[in-house]
């Protein structure tokens, strides 16, 4: 199967085997060929070659029982032979690709076009220099040697390239780090148990080697090939790797292959490890994207070469696969892969974050408005010259004067350029990265590892918030404190002498048999800690309550050990019970039961009185118990469970498939009340929402009178307020229509009053998340955030904005399906995560509002002082340090400021508020005015006023004056005081609150000024700079310090008032731009950056699942049949648009296939628009 991609890979392990031969009874080879076979053909060829599981085991030199020995040496030999857990990521991109890749940047390579025409040209001395009558202010400046320095311009230009690219790769390359670092993290993290020497013990994925016997149990996901050797109702789900969405049954004599990657459903059992890493079925697949991958980039080049003709149907397939993958991403792909894949996503997931898209679309705009300004410097400095020189003064072209205006017109030509660097706010990816890195990072320290950068951002616009009540809201620490047991409803545990022998017999025997074998209590670890509960934690609460009558459940377990179990129905959310059955010493069978009282004693036909006898327990019997004994106890918020057992005849032995008969007629034991105490620091978390305007919303498995009595201890739910508490089944109930079906409008009908869902499925999760997403009853869209722990929260968990998984108690499916991991596990955490969110993205608008107001300044200076005075005050280099200080340093120090509570005490943003606000707006247009009249004053009477040379004028390559040295030290000083001003974006007085808990900001504005004194004072020829005495400077540091006065004078200024000033950045609904404009925006920004329409997103995902399969498919065989699968899946876009699509590297515009349901008429499909964005 990947023979070609993994040969020398085999030749190793070939010659291994060739030395081990007679090691192990079967080589790599035959294993994996093994486990490429399904369901009967497996079982067939394990009788034929082997004989059964247990001949593998022995095989491999393990016992089903006692595992592997675990002794390192024969570890290492397994690894030898049969390979190691571990699927090699890709190679991460090198420092140098990381350079080469910032070195693309447009305005970077005019630049340095434009430094090295100026290095040539000054190294050019024509014959004719000594002609005095070339250019007008050529005469009186080649004094001492000026004339040699005239490469320093361009030197320097070429140096501070060097610096911004090597400033831009060094993030990306942390960045990458960072993000690996994270992954590691993860699967670190991720642990799996297996038997060692008789021991059941947890070990790290990458450790597990073949011939472990594996524990694998609901929620997991299983981490390497194997075979089934014993269990009970195990179901597995084997989409990821099949697309085949049923739950497949295994059993050791049906189907017993385990695959790596798939999710177990239900049940539970043991496996022994057959293939693991390189060789397990996912590490097959992996290898083979990985090939793919490389194949495809020479495809390409290929592709490009032959300028769109249509490449080998192989790269068409790719491609439109990198399509469809484009505009899927933003949806939460449907299968999270593993590193690779997610490093995938993360590059095209960017699309979907709200803050990315406006701030593309601002970027946008400001590049323009740049480029137009260069471009009309260039044009009048080149005009003005040829006029004045040629027409004006009347002077002929000599030839011999060529270089010399070849010379001046480049120096336009850099002027524009250093107009256009200064303008492009090529800081904002910087800063939106170093804000998402940093708070990232941080947020590992709060207990929130985060899995999708974007998802961090997000979580500050979120409105509401779904969770799960047990474990997150609640201690999730069980413990019985309540039990009704032989007619008598005792308040506490109840003394053990006051109960019948024989009833205390069959509770202890029901409790410690009927629940998993991993569930334990174990002492604690310190003294006087609580005792440690292992496993599922209401079977801890049962176990605890054994022992709190002073019983051992231990015992129990090992007089019946889980092989000699006869049948077991594990808990799974349809059943809402678990039960077992076992054989006694007559042949006749007993049958445990537990699960949630209300379901479990309608099964009930007796029960057992304080005699331990069983009497008659009718309907009406059971109706006064529920008001008597379970709402009371429900109503204090207790979980109640009720213990149950039934006896069955030895012959003829029941049909054990037929459920419903089976799971009837029991007698039931007790019924017990489960506190789950309330996390104490809940309350206040949840009042901190509602604070901030996101709205908690408990949505829960257990009963209504539980429920409720939990929301209001946690005030989710207020009495006296108008707020809906539902039963799962009432819900349904409700948002459907008489066919079924459910409807948008009954489900808005809802979810604004619904505090509680009681009893609810994962699917009404599902249809809850998606009801209040998909809403439009609200004039912002909700943005909802989910937590989920269960495998089965999976589909809500992808629905959601944001999906929270439980770190410690959530299954890997859920954890595989969220976006931040919840490492402790509890609700506080999420408040945390509100407020990055939220910080992420005032950082941002800090720093555009600093960052607007140096450009907006420096185009204007360059641009007015270029028109009058035939050269910009601000030379080429002084603007590059400008932009590295105002990009890269100031991303850094505004983008790193830590959150505060004050942000929880607003509403959120919402999707369509603009970035720069009104106060913001006037913040920067304010300033821009204070730094203008500033510079513009001393560029025109400067001179008289420190009574020094006039800079204006000068000669190519004259000196540099010190005029307009103390130009651009003042503008660097007005620069870093309005770096302290741009803390505060919603108009706030006290700029310095704070500022000491930020020491990345001190420090950066510290170092920045220590450098200007060194640029000013020792740079010289290349910055263009002269050394200025002690009072220029102190009168340069004061009109700096004119800027903290200026802002407390805005901020005095109503912005209510300034009804003129427009907000930039904001992202329009697509419903809201006509077609014409649509067709103008397309190229520059991205589709999925204005919000996908839903019904589009469930299309593509079906789209990009086809591909997913179709990509695996297409490795084996390539060919035309591809494009045959793919027009049948997407009847939508037509024939003729697929191969024009298909044949172009850059994405695919799928928009008109999206505007309507129905095939388009080939001419509409012709002409596809294209999108990418630069």
């Amino acid at each position: 199967m990947g023979d070609m991609t993994n040969s020398d890979f085999y030749s190793k392990n070939q010659r291994n085997e060739s030395s081990h031969g007679g090691e192990f009874g079967c080589t790599l080879e035959e294993l994996r060929s093994l486990m490429e076979l399904r369901s009967t053909e497996a079982v067939v060829k394990i009788k034929e070659t082997y004989g059964d599981t247990e001949a593998i085991c022995r095989r491999l030199k393990t016992s089903p029982i006692e595992g592997l020995p675990g002794t390192a040496p024969d570890l290492e030999k397994r690894k030898q032979i049969f390979g190691q857990n571990f699927i090699p990521p890709k190679k991460p991109k090198t420092f140098l690709q990381l350079v080469w890749e910032a070195l693309q940047d447009v305005t970077l390579i005019i630049l340095e076009i434009a430094a090295i025409i100026s290095l040539g040209l000054s190294f050019y001395h024509p014959p004719g220099e000594s002609q005095e009558g070339c250019a007008t202010a050529q005469a009186g400046s080649e004094d001492e040697g000026e004339a040699e320095a005239g490469w320093i311009e361009g030197a320097a230009i070429l140096l501070s390239v060097i610096c911004v690219v090597l400033v831009t790769a060094f993030n990306d390359w942390s960045k990458e780090k960072q993000f690996r670092g994270l992954q590691s993290r993860i699967e670190q993290e991720q642990k799996f148990t297996v038997i060692r020497a008789g021991q059941v013990v947890q070990i790290p994925v990458a450790e597990i080697v073949v011939g472990d016997i594996a524990q694998i149990k609901y929620g997991d996901l299983l981490p390497a090939d194997g075979l089934f050797i014993q269990g009970n109702d195990l179901k597995i789900d084997e989409s990821s790797l099949t697309g085949e969405s049923d739950q497949v049954r295994k059993s050791v004599d049906k189907d017993p292959m385990l695959l790596s990657g798939t999710h177990v459903m239900e049940g539970s059992g043991r496996m022994v490890v057959t293939a693991v890493g390189v060789n397990s079925q996912t590490g097959i697949i992996f290898t083979l994207l990985g090939a793919g991958g490389e194949e495809e980039e020479k495809k390409d080049k290929k592709g490009k070469m032959q300028d769109g003709t249509v490449d080998t149907s192989q790269s068409k397939a790719k491609q439109q696969d990198g399509a469809a993958a484009m505009e899927m991403q933003p949806l939460k792909s449907a299968e999270g892969g593993d590193a690779d894949d997610k490093k995938k996503a993360n590059m095209h997931k960017k699309e979907k974050s709200v803050l990315q898209g406006k701030l593309t679309k601002l970027a946008v705009q400001i590049g323009k408005a740049g480029l137009v300004m260069s471009a009309i410097t260039v044009i009048i400095l080149v005009l003005y010259f040829t006029v004045d020189t040629f027409v004006v003064n009347k002077k002929p072209w000599l030839p011999e004067c060529t270089p010399v205006y070849v010379q001046y017109f480049v120096k336009f030509f850099i002027i524009g350029v250093t107009v256009l660097v200064v303008a492009v706010p090529e800081g904002l990816p910087l800063a939106v990265t170093i804000s998402l890195a940093y708070s990232v990072k941080k947020m590992m320290k709060d207990n929130n590892l985060v899995r999708h950068l974007d998802a961090c951002e997000t979580m500050g616009n979120a409105t509401a918030i779904c969770s799960d009540k047990t474990g997150t809201l609640t201690t999730n620490r069980m413990t019985v404190v309540q039990a009704y047991l032989g007619d008598v409803h005792y308040k506490e545990i109840p003394d053990p002498s006051s109960i019948n022998a024989k009833t205390m017999e069959l509770l202890v025997n029901a409790i410690a048999i009927n629940s998993a074998y991993t569930t334990k209590i174990l002492p604690p670890e310190k003294e006087g800690a609580l005792p440690r509960q292992v496993g599922n934690k209401t079977e801890c609460g049962l176990l605890g309550f054994v022992l709190d009558l002073k019983q051992d459940y231990d015992a129990v377990r090992s007089q019946m050990p889980e092989e000699k179990l006869y049948k077991v129905y594990t808990f799974n959310s349809v059943r809402k019970s678990m039960s077992t059955v076992i054989k006694l010493p007559d042949e006749s069978f007993r049958m445990y039961s537990k699960g949630a009282s209300e379901i479990v004693l309608k099964k009930c036909c007796k029960i057992l009185n304080g005699s331990g006898e069983p009497r008659v327990f009718r309907p009406r019997d059971r109706d006064e118990m529920v008001k008597k004994v379970i709402e009371p106890m429900a109503c204090d918020g207790l979980r109640t469970i009720c213990v149950a057992y039934r006896d069955f005849p030895s012959s003829p032995e029941p049909d054990w498939d037929n459920e419903n008969d089976i799971l009837n007629d029991l007698t039931c034991i007790c019924v017990v009340g489960i506190e789950d105490p309330v996390r104490p620091e809940v309350p206040e978390a949840i009042r901190k929402c509602q604070r901030a305007g996101i709205t908690v919303r408990m949505v829960t498995g257990d009963n209504i009178n539980t429920a409720r009595a939990i929301a209001i201890k946690c005030g989710i739910i207020h009495p006296g307020e108008d707020f809906l508490c539902l039963e799962g089944k009432e819900f349904n109930q409700r948002i459907r229509n008489e066919k079924g079906e459910i409807e948008q409008e009954r489900i808005d009908k809802i979810w604004p009053k619904l505090r509680v869902l009681a009893r609810s499925s994962p699917t009404d999760k599902h249809t809850l998340v998606k009801g209040i997403i998909d809403s439009t009853h609200t004039e912002q869209r909700q943005v909802v955030a989910v937590t989920g722990d269960g495998t089965n929260d999976g589909p809500a968990l992808k629905k959601a904005d944001v999906g929270f998984a439980m770190g410690i108690a959530g299954t890997d499916v859920a954890k595989e399906a969220s976006d931040i991991i919840l490492t402790d596990d509890n609700f506080s955490s999420i408040v945390k995560a509100v407020m990055w969110g939220r910080n992420v993205y005032d950082s941002i608008s800090k720093f555009l509002q600093f960052q607007l107001t140096v450009n907006v300044v420096a185009v204007i200076v360059a641009f007015t002082g270029a028109c009058i005075t035939q050269d910009s005050p601000l030379k080429a280099v002084q603007m590059l340090w400008v932009n590295l200080i105002m990009d890269t340093f100031a991303s850094l120090a505004l983008a790193t400021e830590p959150p505060t509570e004050t942000l929880l005490l607003r509403k959120p943003y919402g999707r369509n508020k603009p970035l720069i606000s009104r106060t913001m707006m006037k913040n920067i247009l304010g300033h821009a005015v204070y730094q203008l009249t500033l510079i513009f004053t001393l560029l025109f009477v400067g001179e008289k006023m420190f009574e020094i040379d006039s800079g204006r004028n000068a000669p190519l390559h004259s000196p540099p004056s010190e005029h307009y040295t103390i130009i651009f030290n003042t503008f660097v000083m007005m620069q870093l005081f309005n770096e302290i001003n741009a803390r505060k974006i919603h108009g706030e007085r006290n700029v310095f609150d704070g500022i000491f808990r930020n020491p990345i900001f001190c420090t950066i504005v510290l170092g920045t000024f220590a450098i200007q004194i060194v640029i000013v004072q020792f740079g010289g020829k290349p910055f263009s700079c002269s050394p200025l005495q002690l009072d220029q400077w102190m009168w340069c540091i004061f009109i700096g310090l004119g800027e903290l006065v200026w802002g407390q004078v805005i901020a005095t200024i109503p912005t209510s008032r300034l009804k003129f000033l427009k907000e930039a950045g904001r992202l329009t609904q697509k419903e809201e731009i006509p077609e014409e404009e649509l067709n103008e925006d397309v190229e520059e920004i991205d589709h999925a950056e204005r919000e996908l329409r839903r019904g589009q997103i469930l299309w593509f995902r079906g789209l990009n699942r086809i591909q997913t399969q179709i990509e695996v498919v297409n490795t084996f065989k390539s060919g035309a049949s591809f494009q045959g699968a793919l027009r049948r899946q997407s009847s939508v876009t037509s024939q003729s648009q697929d191969v024009a699509n298909l044949s172009s590297p850059s994405h695919v515009s799928l928009s008109n296939a999206l505007s309507s349901p129905t095939s388009l008429p080939p001419a509409a499909a012709g002409h596809p628009r294209r999108e990418g964005v630069p």
